[in-house]
């Protein structure tokens, strides 16, 4: 990678970085800020939430051809400034209509900045550096939203709606912040889809290679899993069992979100050293054996009646050993999906997965607090034990269907080259 990639891609990191830290002030505030705060109920606040992912629905589907075909820096500042108009509009917003408008328009902003900020670091590392950039984009991630919650929580005054006001400024500008850093990065050259075809034509058959690309697809149900039976879970049907099953009270459930950054950022460079040397394929199996003892974890501190200490102790373990797991993933999926995309490509291929993403923690949340509510305790954990282990299973049947390279870049460089027979056999069972 050349000095002047390696400048590029930590003005980007430090840019993501900054907004993730705008992001921390808001994101654990947000439905208190809609129901009680502007007085809106908890009805519009739940609109509210449900338009994030709606609106990321809508847009996902057309930026990984507007990346491919412009390059991921026009589509990274546009999104910036939906973000950054979003969140000022539900800081200044007080009627039912106008804080759903801001809620569709920070949506649609953050989900168009993810696959085109996925894209950058792309065309900024190669494919042996690939994990260790995505690696460090998921720790300031992490640190960034950590730190801002942690200070939001000492600005933020529910009585004061002011305060709020304040919240979502700090996050409009750091979004800005983001912009006008990716603005100034001076991106390699990089192949774009060519214009010779009609825009409908060349969108169907971008993708139309996608879903033809069997690794893909099943990367892409794998991704589906994973993001329902961890991200999906965490903000509804996990919370919804601490307080109603394990009965933690509510502030530990932020002791418990605490460890799981906590574990992220702790182990994050750890986990990096040994996942660099290991099959990608092999640490997504992993991964969902971690998670597994994660849900039995969560399983047993509901059991444990009346030893309210290990109850909670069992509870935000589970929290951190969802940690550990990220930590595992982000140098993984990320470069995976970029080293199956064809140059002309990644946009779509990003954008695809950032869907699929987005679908999950759409359905999961409603899964996960639909089962709770019900009081469907046994059958949620045990769902979702189920769906831990089903990730090591389509893990290990994805890795049967990638190259030497795609598994490793850095053990694929110290093997001899494959016989021109293997690699059409490898080609052809990838079809």
């Amino acid at each position: 990678m050349t000095t002047a990639m390696g400048a590029a891609l930590r003005r980007i990191q430090l840019g993501n970085a900054l907004s993730a830290f705008g992001n921390g002030f808001t994101v654990p505030y947000l439905y208190v800020y809609v129901a009680k705060v502007r007085d809106l109920g908890a009805s519009t606040a739940g609109v509210v939430l449900a338009m994030l992912a709606v609106s990321a629905l809508v847009v996902l589907p057309m930026t990984g051809r507007v990346i491919d075909r412009r390059g991921p820096l026009p589509v990274a500042l546009v999104g910036t400034v939906f973000a950054a108009l979003g969140s000022l509009g539900l800081g200044l917003s007080t009627t039912e209509p106008l804080v759903i408008a801001a809620a569709v328009a920070l949506g649609a902003g953050i989900a168009v900045i993810q696959p085109a900020l996925a894209t950058m670091i792309v065309w900024c590392s190669t494919t042996v550096t690939r994990s260790r950039a995505f690696a460090t984009q998921f720790f300031l991630n992490n640190l960034g939203l950590g730190i801002g919650g942690l200070i939001g929580g000492l600005l933020v005054d529910a009585s004061a709606p002011s305060s709020f006001v304040r919240l979502f400024a700090i996050e409009a500008v750091m979004f800005l912040v983001l912009g006008a850093a990716v603005a100034t990065v001076r991106l390699p050259r990089s192949p774009k889809v060519e214009d010779a075809r009609p825009g409908a034509e060349r969108a169907r058959g971008a993708w139309r290679a996608l879903f033809m690309d069997r690794r893909m697809v099943w990367l892409c149900v794998l991704g589906f899993v994973m993001f329902f039976a961890c991200y999906g879970q965490f903000e509804s049907g996990l919370a919804a069992y601490a307080t109603e099953v394990t009965r933690i009270a509510p502030s530990t459930l932020g002791v418990a979100l605490a460890a799981n950054t906590m574990a992220i950022v702790a182990a994050q460079f750890v986990v990096l050293k040994v996942v660099e040397r290991r099959r990608r394929s092999r640490v997504m199996a992993t991964v969902g054996l971690i998670w597994t003892v994660a849900w039995v974890a969560a399983g047993l501190s509901g059991l444990v009646h009346g030893a309210q200490v290990v109850a909670t102790v069992l509870l935000i373990s589970t929290y951190a050993l969802f940690g550990i797991g990220e930590s595992l993933l982000s140098p993984t999926v990320a470069p995976l999906v970029a080293d199956l995309a064809p140059a002309s490509l990644i946009g779509q291929y990003n954008s695809a997965f950032a869907l699929v993403k987005q679908l999950a923690l759409a359905v999961g949340p409603a899964v996960g607090a639909l089962m709770v509510g019900h009081g469907m305790y046994a059958a949620y954990i045990g769902m979702l034990v189920l769906c831990a282990l089903g990730i090591t299973l389509l893990a290990l049947r994805l890795g049967r269907m990638l190259t030497p390279a795609q598994e490793n870049p850095h053990r694929a460089l110290t093997l001899p080259p494959a016989p021109r027979a293997e690699v059409t056999e490898q080609i052809a069972t990838a079809a």
